[in-house]
């Protein structure tokens, strides 16, 4: 497996642990409303529901061994996510403050002896240490799991040895750590100090990549380092946090949330914006087909923050427009961030997450970005509009008039009706055949709207074939990897596909 692929894992193992995160959104965003009310100050229902959200928001690090360990394992096994626990453990309790004291002789009874250990032991318990767990017990997880003992230990074989070898390996694993954590620390705090001193310039190249990695999949290794505790930004937890955070002094109004805010105007405005002007620009014959994908992609995009169903619409047919839209995503979070029109979320930049976290005590200005998506949805319209009539690009609905062409519509439609109901046994089959069978087929998997898959020959899949199913792009990644962008029943497919193999 090459860097890009393994790296793409990663990726998409990290979305499990982030999935917890919209349930932290919901409890700390209603506290919220609740503790904004006249009559809410100190309600101990708002003081219930912002503590539960916080204990997820809290324990984010732990949530990264388990969900990478779980996510990268082959066939998505508890006992991959159990040793991601032990090893997190292990690790987080061996490299300690207490530990580190205990191993050097400094008395935990001398005041302030706290500054005799090094700052990168306080910080052990983080998301990196957290991913860096998961991983490794995926892989041990993956190369031990099917081990025979001898009868005498039969009880100890397969699955049950994994977290045991797990807990093995993190002794060592520590002792590595405990001499290269304090480096490993001073540099990703170096970076994330660096982006911060960028201040909105940061943000805003930040969004560009954010964009521009998506085809490939490695936005969210990207989103891993500002999002949460890799490199000391932290900007999710910390925005999230709200109060307990600004007091902890790892907040700043004003500040805290500019790696999400500009998001907003984006995805809420910038792409609808985006799907009208490809609406408008298709051929007359297509209009009511285009109309239908673009309206459903553009609601998606505007409520929940899903973007990838338009973004893949144009990103492959028309590349030029879609680094049009990276350079604007990047400038939209620039101008928030230097305007301090802060808003933050725990799924995606759609319009339920800006609602729940208005009343937010670092949400500033946040209406301010509703306008500012206004403005972007016209600069959407207008730069896609021009762009597309004026080069001719083969954008949704502008496809040339062939007999291949003809009937992909008419099989993708007849498919996205039995998907629709129900039938997704069926459509699963005919993309078995699309990727050239069961036989080329190595590994099964998904993220929110592709199906990544890993096979022997990516010569073997039928890219028309696919589209025909419904399928909004196909990115073959070298000559064994894979992903088919199928929409939000992704995830249903590959179960399906799992169950057919």
């Amino acid at each position: 497996m090459g860097i890009l692929a393994y790296l793409q894992r990663i990726g998409r193992a990290l979305m499990v642990p982030v999935a917890v995160l919209p349930a932290a959104a919901i409890l700390i965003g209603i506290g919220n409303w609740i503790n904004g009310m006249p009559w809410g100050s100190g309600n101990i229902i708002a003081t219930f529901l912002t503590q539960s959200g916080l204990a997820i928001i809290d324990n984010m690090a732990i949530l990264f061994a388990i969900g990478v360990a779980y996510g990268m394992s082959k066939d998505k096994d508890g006992a991959a996510a159990l040793s991601g626990l032990v090893g997190f453990l292990i690790i987080t309790t061996l490299l300690s403050t207490n530990s580190y004291a205990l191993f050097n002789g400094i008395s935990t009874k001398q005041p302030d002896w706290e500054k005799l250990v090094p700052l990168a032991y306080a910080k052990i318990n983080n998301q990196f240490i957290g991913i860096l767990v998961g991983i490794i017990s995926a892989e041990i997880y993956n190369r031990f799991n099917a081990i025979e003992l001898h009868k005498t230990l039969a009880f100890f074989s397969g699955k049950r040895l994994v977290p045991i070898i797990v807990s093995v390996v993190m002794l060592f694993v520590s002792v590595i750590l405990y001499f290269i954590w304090p480096m490993v620390f001073s540099v990703l705090t170096l970076f994330g100090e660096q982006i911060k001193d960028l201040g909105s310039a940061g943000a805003g190249i930040y969004g560009f990549f954010n964009r521009l990695l998506i085809p490939v999949g490695l936005h969210h290794a990207l989103n891993s380092v500002f999002w949460f505790d890799v490199a000391n930004v932290n900007d999710i937890p910390n925005f999230l946090g709200g109060e307990k955070t600004i007091k902890a002094g790892t907040a700043i109004i004003g500040v805290t949330g500019r790696y999400q805010a500009g998001f907003f105007p984006i995805m809420m405005f910038g792409l609808p914006g985006a799907a009208l002007a490809m609406y408008h620009t298709a051929k007359k014959g297509n209009k009511d087909k285009t109309a239908s994908i673009m309206l459903a992609a553009a609601f998606a995009a505007f409520f929940t923050g899903i973007t990838e169903p338009l973004e893949f619409a144009f990103m492959f047919v028309a590349p030029v427009l879609y680094v049009i839209h990276a350079v604007l995503t990047g400038i939209s979070l620039f101008i928030a961030a230097t305007m301090q029109w802060i808003s933050g979320f725990a799924f995606s930049a759609g319009f339920i997450d800006m609602m729940l976290q208005s009343q937010n005590p670092l949400a500033v200005h946040w209406y301010m970005l509703i306008l500012q998506g206004i403005v972007f949805f016209f600069v959407y319209y207008i730069v896609f509009r021009f762009v597309i009539v004026k080069f001719n690009l083969k954008t949704p609905g502008r496809e040339d008039d062939d007999i291949d062409n003809a009937t992909v519509g008419t099989e993708a439609t007849l498919t996205q009706e039995n998907a629709a109901g129900g039938d997704l046994s069926k459509l699963a089959e005919q993309y078995l055949v699309v990727i050239g069978g069961k036989e080329n087929l190595t590994n099964i998997d998904s993220c929110i709207t592709r199906l990544r898959l890993n096979v022997h020959d990516t010569d073997l899949i039928d890219e028309q074939a696919a589209k025909a199913l419904g399928a909004m792009a196909v990115i073959k990644l070298g000559k064994t990897g894979v992903q088919i962008v199928v929409g939000q029943q992704a995830e249903k497919i590959a179960d399906q596909l799992k169950k057919l193999v």
